[in-house]
């Protein structure tokens, strides 16, 4: 899957020629949606973790390469999740945690340039820094200790992405996007200073934004 992104990128640096260079930034929500699908928990399929969604202020940052290729760099206001137990776990709250998820994409821009509606495809690279990781009181109690460290680790992993923009003028606009974000974290719980629990989470979320737009 990565070297099919890079040799997409690729293609697409290659294509049409260059234009001048404009920049622009959209400001709006944007929502990331986990996978409702459960993580095992210590390999055992019985016992789960899945994660809440969140909307936060998003901020993406656009570089028209050409009159088709433009980078866009997604970023945000932290994100806050709640992780809840699965299967044998339901109704548990496990921890909160918070991330940011920096992604740069290539898109593919079709339509005429003076279009006022261009419809894209991207594809690029997400990497995820996951921070302020704290365990539940359920958890701590289940572990019948409060010495309870909550550690996930960074994800690197590839990002697709739909979405357009429509111009109410020369300067503004508005910024409509779709993304799914390949996110898989190894989570790893320590109670007392000793490893207590694993598990291989895939986040894998749906990340959709919708704000408005201004070229400079």
């Amino acid at each position: 899957m990565k070297k099919l992104t890079a040799a997409i990128l690729s293609t697409l640096m290659l294509t049409a020629p260059l234009a001048q260079a404009q920049f622009s930034v959209n400001v709006g929500a944007i929502n990331v949606n986990p996978s409702d699908t459960a993580s095992a928990i210590n390999e055992n399929r019985t016992l789960g973790l899945v994660a809440d969604s969140d909307t936060q202020l998003g901020i993406t940052f656009d570089y028209q390469y050409n009159d088709n290729i433009v980078f866009e760099l997604i970023a945000a206001t932290p994100f806050s999740h709640t992780v809840e137990g699965a299967g044998g776990l339901a109704g548990n709250d496990i921890a909160k945690v918070k991330h940011l998820p920096p992604t740069l994409l290539a898109q593919y821009h079709f339509f005429a340039p003076n279009a006022k509606f261009r419809p894209f495809v991207g594809a690029g690279l997400n990497y995820t820094v996951f921070f302020d990781e704290e365990a539940s009181a359920a958890l701590k109690a289940t572990l019948e200790t409060d010495d309870v460290k909550v550690d996930l680790d960074s994800s690197f992993g590839v990002a697709l992405q739909v979405g357009f923009n429509y111009d109410l003028n020369d300067k503004w606009g508005l910024h409509g996007m779709i993304s799914k974000m390949d996110i898989n974290t190894d989570a790893t719980v320590y109670a007392d200073g000793k490893q207590a629990l694993t598990s291989d989470v895939e986040l894998d979320p749906i990340v959709a934004m919708f704000g408005v737009k201004y070229k400079f």
